[in-house]
């Protein structure tokens, strides 16, 4: 008997265990589900928006398809630094390859190669033309005052210095080398820089965009500046640029061309006014009641021995040791 009681409740204790066994996994199989079907929902849910910018995308055929037609004007692109938009992973197709210029291009090639179903830049305006470039290099350094600029302003375009495809001058995909591209519009500048003392540009020594930024300043002719603030032109004749103790004030107030022509000039050292000391004169006048107090003139007279003012004032750019510029 006493065996039996024991074997009957081994027995009841397995099926016991057995029952909160199977309780357990059925619990845990409604929680699966039910997070299965919550997760299919918010997929649903998000279907939608997932197939928005891949049909967006699928506009976008690529580089290659368009090279399938236009191979000659790809092979020479893929040699330009446009090339390298190819790898924009980043930008999405909108900014790669061709289609960053020209727009997405299935319906054009749908279309059989229609020109109307792709943005052609042969035919469009300067404005438009160059609000196409601008959506990718508007925000640079370079070009962020171009529709500010002189250039932007006299209906000049982007088109009209550069070419994405035809570029004769591979850095910068321009047109036509400098200097002779300015030379085509600048003409007055030409004919300072074939004068006899000049800068030397058509050595190729200098380039025009070294002082100016064809795409605009903050600055009067589109001059660079320096961090400082202070002129482009310290930027090579760094010894005249200070701060002295003893400025000479025309150097901060008027700037460089108050005595120089920076393009060319028939005199010497690029100035203004020969012999120097008619160049001085125009502001150091013998009466200082007649300039209001302005600069005082000579005390000495003007013969030829002392026609060089800069023979005595060696530091006319300014001096940290004499107040008139003597050393």
């Amino acid at each position: 008997m006493m065996s039996n009681s024991r074997a009957s409740r081994a027995v009841l204790f397995a099926v016991l265990y057995l029952f909160v066994s199977a309780s357990a996994l059925a619990r845990v199989g409604h929680q699966i589900a039910d997070k299965s079907g919550q997760s299919g929902s918010a997929q649903a849910a998000s279907a939608p928006a997932t197939s928005a910018p891949s049909a967006e995308a699928s506009k976008y055929v690529g580089a290659e398809t368009c090279k399938t037609c236009h191979e000659e004007i790809y092979n020479a692109w893929e040699k330009t630094p446009h090339w390298k938009t190819t790898l924009n992973i980043k930008g999405g197709p909108s900014k790669q390859g061709c289609e960053g210029c020209h727009g997405p291009g299935a319906d054009h090639v749908a279309g059989g190669g229609d020109k109307t179903k792709i943005f052609v830049f042969e035919g469009k305006s300067r404005q438009e033309t160059s609000a196409r470039c601008l959506s990718c290099h508007g925000e640079a350094h370079e070009q962020s005052h171009f529709a500010e600029s002189a250039h932007s302003s006299s209906d000049v375009g982007c088109l009209d210095c550069h070419s994405p495809h035809h570029a004769k001058e591979k850095e910068f995909l321009l047109v036509q080398e400098q200097p002779q591209l300015c030379y085509g519009c600048h003409t007055s500048a030409k004919a300072d820089f074939a004068k006899p003392y000049h800068h030397r540009v058509n050595e190729g020594l200098v380039q025009c965009n070294d002082c100016h930024n064809p795409h605009g300043t903050g600055t009067v002719r589109q001059l660079r500046s320096l961090p400082s603030g202070d002129a482009v032109c310290y930027k090579c004749h760094v010894d005249k640029q200070g701060p002295f103790v003893y400025e000479h004030v025309p150097v901060k107030t008027e700037g460089c061309t108050s005595c120089h022509s920076p393009h060319g000039s028939t005199n010497p050292k690029l100035l203004n006014v020969m012999p120097v000391n008619m160049l001085c004169l125009q502001c150091h006048t013998f009466s200082t009641q007649l300039t209001a107090g302005g600069p005082i003139g000579p005390a000495h007279n003007q013969s030829a021995k002392y026609q060089a003012c800069t023979m005595c004032h060696t530091q006319i750019h300014g001096s940290n040791f004499s107040d008139v510029f003597f050393k």
